[in-house]
């Protein structure tokens, strides 16, 4: 069996690499995905403390199925946030993005 750690690094990992592309990209199809990128790390730490710390109970796979249905409508929201805005100003550079400053 793969010990708890192991998992915990790969999710740590994962959402440090989420976060820098958070950060450092100006694509804001490329922050969305970033965005993704960090609630799957959530997601592999919520199912590895499920698996080994409470396997008869199934709230960690709950929560986990949440967060995935969460992060499917911020996907599809955000999606057609960005086309929406491309279609207006035909970039989508999010430092450009001053639509509220009117």
């Amino acid at each position: 069996m793969i010990p708890l750690s192991w998992y915990l690094f790969v999710a740590a990992i994962l959402f440090c690499l989420g976060l820098y592309g958070v950060i450092s990209r100006r694509n804001a199809v490329a922050i969305l995905m970033s965005v993704e990128l960090m609630l799957n790390a959530v997601n592999i730490n919520l199912i590895a403390f499920w698996r080994y710390l409470a396997p008869e109970e199934s709230t960690g796979l709950a929560w986990a199925i949440f967060v995935l249905a969460v992060a499917a409508a911020e996907a599809a929201i955000g999606l057609a946030l960005i086309i929406s805005i491309y279609r207006q100003r035909d970039s989508v550079i999010a430092e450009e993005l001053d639509t509220l400053k009117y």
